[in-house]
């Protein structure tokens, strides 16, 4: 997951952009990225807000870094379900959604995107329940992803299940945008 800090080292920005910290400091010294130096030291420190806007204004994804948007994956192979889903989010900007048909596509967007939540079909074929809860207790990579499972036969017992696998959260299809919003909200909280 992104940082979280206001206030960032070289070494921070440089695992964020994915270059080296000289290269960081030769950004900073250049003028390119603003920030300041420690009193009495020759440490760099970067405001979020500076890297943010010269991540923006070369063109660099925001992927690692905390935007105060909450990214949302969704996952289910039903092309129109996600795209209604998708349009139904609030448009406050508050989300960034991205969308997964399987299984397989879910996987390269959780690696390159870092979702901080993940909605499935856990109906889907390919999508195994069981296997996700264990990769999201056991996987550095995975720990902070909230998993929010879809359904449209949602019992008591599955739910039990699922929290035991360590879902956040759980839907019966059909539901609400508000409803959708309330469980992502919870989940992360």
């Amino acid at each position: 997951m992104g940082l979280t800090r206001d206030v960032l080292t070289t070494g921070d920005v440089a695992r964020i952009c994915k270059v080296a910290p000289r290269t960081v400091a030769k950004w900073f010294d250049r003028g390119d990225l603003r920030g300041y130096r420690i009193p009495g030291s020759k440490d760099r420190r970067i405001p979020k807000a500076q890297l943010i806007r010269f991540m923006r204004a070369n063109n660099m994804p925001l992927d690692e870094i905390e935007t105060g948007q909450t990214r949302v994956l969704l996952v289910d192979p039903d092309a129109a379900w996600l795209r209604d889903v998708r349009v139904q989010f609030p448009d406050d900007e508050q989300y960034e959604v991205l969308t997964a048909g399987g299984a397989f596509e879910a996987g390269c967007l959780v690696a390159a995107r870092r979702p901080h939540v993940v909605v499935l079909n856990v109906d889907a074929a390919g999508i195994d329940p069981d296997e996700l809860g264990r990769l999201s207790r056991t996987s550095k990579e995975l720990d902070q992803v909230r998993l929010i499972a879809v359904s449209e036969r949602m019992s008591d017992a599955s739910v039990e299940r699922l929290r035991q696998l360590g879902f956040a959260g759980w839907l019966k299809k059909p539901f609400s945008s508000a409803d959708l919003v309330r469980s992502i909200e919870s989940s992360l909280s």
